[in-house]
């Protein structure tokens, strides 16, 4: 098995808040509405007095924009209509230049390779209208950081204009398909949210499922196939070590780690009944958390760990219930109509996301803990999985076509938020299912 180093970066990289005076500017995305009007807003390419770190400026610069783009919050304005030039703008923006071309906030920054190898990278947001700088911040780093440092800058910009917390510098594990319906090779894949370097993270030999990241986003917790044998792994990001959980009787399903890292949530099945079990990572103690007839399955922690939510059968049909830590205090809380299933808390713990079934369509929904305010944001012949990007605000899922004359349906990964009116898919080398999205990378 090959490794997949994983640098931590900022073992490399210092944040220096700029010395320009910040002011208190009112520019400020609203995002509680249900349909939100894009910010106009332009992301200069970072000037450099080196031709060789051009390049680097026009990179960062389109990855940023692209972030934000891509969030449905933002509407960048086409380089082509910029007025002032990224040189001149390093003594300041000429607002009027930028209000003609309806701006309301501006990005412009710069890089610079310093005489240690490392590169340096600097950003100013601009409040245009009230001619105010709202932010600016520097990174030194390996002149290879630069497309982490353009996710870090993006989440800098998003949080200062929305108030809450981004989710750009991040990255998505899910499960890459190929072949036949019937001989399907599927395996561990990983890349940055925006589908930037992507690679493979087990080599298709056994069949894998369900990827979970740990709260350190150093460690995934998965299902594997082999000899017909299915096993807990967990597998080392910064190794590419992969270690066996266990050997559990009869079929195990979607383990998922608690909030603090130090338990694996899963359920198994013995003599064709699934119940709920936790395993300590620490001491290696599984403990049963459900005991009933029905299928219990599908289960994941409260952000503070104090709760689980989990679907089952134990009613009649498959709903979503919730039960405290223990076991104990089982309620149910979906009761529209049709079947629900993969539910899972947000990191902000104000919802719950599950998959819901009716009348041969599948939807992705998200309800309050205590099963109100349902809401539907996507919907589709088949449309499974969603996992919660770190900020709360936006899903990611996949989607199922139907299949064509020659038995193949297509199976991509897309992103929406809540809202409901941003979908995007994220592309991928081939087929892709059963998306998991990382915290921020520390």
């Amino acid at each position: 098995m090959p490794t997949f180093p994983f640098a931590r970066l900022f073992s490399a990289v210092a944040l220096l808040l700029l010395t320009v005076p910040v002011a208190k500017a009112q520019l400020q995305v609203d995002i509680t509405r249900g349909f939100v009007e894009p910010l106009p807003i332009a992301v200069t390419p970072f000037d450099s007095n080196a031709a060789a770190e051009q390049q680097v400026g026009r990179d960062i610069a389109e990855v940023i924009s692209n972030n934000l783009e891509r969030s449905g919050l933002f509407r960048p304005v086409d380089p082509r209509a910029f007025i002032q030039d990224p040189a001149s703008l390093q003594a300041g923006p000429r607002f009027a230049d930028w209000r003609l071309i309806n701006a309301e906030a501006l990005v412009s920054g710069a890089v610079e390779m310093q005489s240690d190898g490392r590169l340096r990278v600097e950003f100013r947001l601009w409040d245009v209208l009230a001619e105010q700088q709202m932010t600016g911040l520097a990174y030194v780093t390996a002149p290879s950081n630069w497309r982490r440092i353009s996710h870090i800058i993006s989440d800098a910009i998003y949080k200062r204009l929305t108030g809450e917390e981004g989710y750009f510098d991040t990255r998505i594990v899910y499960i890459a398909e190929s072949g036949p319906q019937t001989r399907r090779v599927k395996r561990l894949a990983i890349m940055d949210q925006d589908g930037a370097n992507h690679r493979y993270l087990t080599d298709g030999s056994n069949l894998v499922l369900t990827p979970r990241f740990s709260p350190t986003t150093q460690e995934i917790t998965y299902m594997a196939y082999g000899a017909d044998t299915p096993r807990v792994y967990l597998f080392n990001l910064n190794t590419g070590q992969q270690e066996v959980l266990g050997d559990f009787p009869g079929m195990t399903f979607a383990p998922r780690f608690s909030p603090d890292g130090n338990k694996v949530i899963m359920s198994m099945a013995e003599g064709g009944n699934s119940d709920i079990y936790t395993m300590d990572l620490r001491t290696r103690k599984v403990e049963r958390l459900t005991n009933s007839p029905s299928i219990d399955t599908s289960p994941s922690y409260s952000p503070d760990g104090q709760q689980i939510v989990f679907n089952s059968d134990r009613g009649g049909s498959q709903q979503i219930y919730v039960m405290d830590a223990d076991g104990g205090n089982v309620r149910r809380i979906s009761y529209g109509q049709g079947r629900y299933a993969t539910p899972v808390w947000s990191p902000r713990g104000d919802l719950v996301a599950f998959t819901r079934m009716f009348q041969g369509t599948f939807y992705i929904g998200v309800m309050r803990p205590d099963g109100s305010g349902e809401r539907m944001l996507s919907s589709g012949y088949s449309v499974e999985g969603p996992t919660w990007a770190p900020n709360g605000r936006v899903l990611s899922f996949f989607r199922q076509e139907r299949a064509d004359s020659r038995g193949q349906a297509k199976t991509r990964l897309f992103t929406i938020d809540l809202t409901g009116f941003n979908e995007r898919e994220v592309g991928t080398p081939i087929d892709a299912s059963d998306p998991a999205w990382s915290p921020l990378i520390p």
